[in-house]
């Protein structure tokens, strides 16, 4: 349940939130590193023990399967991934194996922590041993309060604000999630083609908006994004910011409204408002 003691802490002390929303695999074998090199968007391949880096795994299409955290310790890597769907990406990796020294296994004695720093600073996600302290200098907050933060910033959550339909530029993801220079991976031929042949322009765009200070009804995802009684976009997610004193929230509009300051309306059953793109 939000608390609003626990967001007005976040904004001064900062928080951390244990994510049950996320799940934790572990890639074993003297190949693990160059194995998945192959398949995710990122550069695994040197990370050094103690090193994190975030990826995402496509279909030949450029779609996304699944965003994942990738953490490298001595003898594994572990992939921080959405706990619904832990389990068939275990099979679907596993099957992937050929005659590489890897393997893929559930990881359920680890747990997935997020820190928020204060000031706006980035999200930090550490896997430690359930039970075991996450190490973190912040005040323990419950998902509802870290949902509104994460909001508020504008950070995208797989099945949310992204699924299996989304290529990775839609979402703005791709300066933290792909690397332009790394070796061929599954979906790369669509993402280059995109960003050098397209010049990046894909037909919709994640983007942060902010309501203006007469809506009174926070919309559910799917809620229609219109502009001159033209549908174009979504809603994914939307609460109330207490900070902001305002609804706010992401969703996809067209490509032609994602410049900060344009002005749309959020339709949802009988209920229109004016929003503003950040």
């Amino acid at each position: 349940m939000f608390s609003l003691d626990g967001y007005r802490a976040l904004r001064t002390d900062g928080g951390v939130v244990r994510r049950t929303d996320r799940a934790v695999l572990a890639v074993t074998g003297k190949d693990r590193a160059d194995w998945l090199q192959g398949l995710v968007t990122n550069d695994v391949a040197a990370l050094a023990p103690g090193d994190t880096r975030y990826a995402a795994y496509l279909t030949p299409q450029g779609r996304m399967i699944t965003d994942l955290n990738v953490v490298a310790r001595p003898d594994r890597l572990l992939l921080d991934v959405p706990a619904q769907l832990a389990g068939a990406l275990r099979e679907r990796l596993d099957g992937l194996i050929f005659a590489e020294d890897a393997q893929v296994l559930d990881a359920p004695s680890l747990d997935v922590w997020t820190a928020i720093p204060p000031g706006g600073g980035p999200f930090v996600d550490a896997i430690v041993a359930a039970g075991e302290s996450h190490g973190f200098p912040y005040p323990e907050i419950d998902f509802e309060t870290f949902e509104v933060a994460r909001i508020e910033r504008g950070i995208p959550r797989f099945l949310v604000d992204m699924d299996t339909e989304t290529i990775p530029l839609e979402a703005g993801i791709e300066d933290r999630a792909i690397s332009f220079t790394k070796g061929c991976y599954v979906g790369q031929e669509v993402i280059v083609r995109v960003t050098h042949r397209g010049g990046g322009r894909v037909a919709k765009k994640l983007v942060r908006w902010q309501a203006d200070a007469s809506a009174a009804i926070v919309p559910l995802p799917g809620a229609r994004i219109s502009a001159d009684e033209r549908d174009i976009g979504r809603v994914t997610s939307a609460v109330f910011s207490p900070g902001k004193a305002a609804v706010v929230g992401l969703g996809y509009v067209h490509r032609d409204f994602v410049e900060a300051g344009t002005e749309v309306t959020v339709v949802w059953n009988d209920a229109r408002s004016k929003v503003t793109i950040e």
